[in-house]
């Protein structure tokens, strides 16, 4: 597994996706996986820097919106991306 981590300018709270509350804007910040997982989520408009909002929780799993568009992830996925609060 490899873990792709981003520089960042200021040190704020980082949590998984999975944990973080409905209606906060996020930044992500990490990916916890391997090339497969960075794939797959850049394949669905995600990486590192994208900013988010967690709309909805089902269990672990969560849908974040885009820029007009909605990403659903998986407990797994969720649980290794991390993410820092913007508000």
């Amino acid at each position: 597994m490899r873990t792709i981590l981003v520089y960042r300018a200021r040190a704020m709270p980082v949590q998984p996706l999975s944990e973080t509350p409905v209606g906060r804007k996020v930044r992500l910040v990490a990916i916890h996986g391997g090339r497969e997982l960075t794939r797959r989520l850049l394949s669905l408009g995600l990486s590192i820097g994208t900013e988010v909002e967690v709309l909805h929780h089902r269990g672990r799993a969560v849908v974040v919106g885009n820029a007009g568009n909605r990403v659903a992830l998986g407990a797994g996925m969720a649980d290794k991306v991390q993410a820092e609060a913007l508000d």
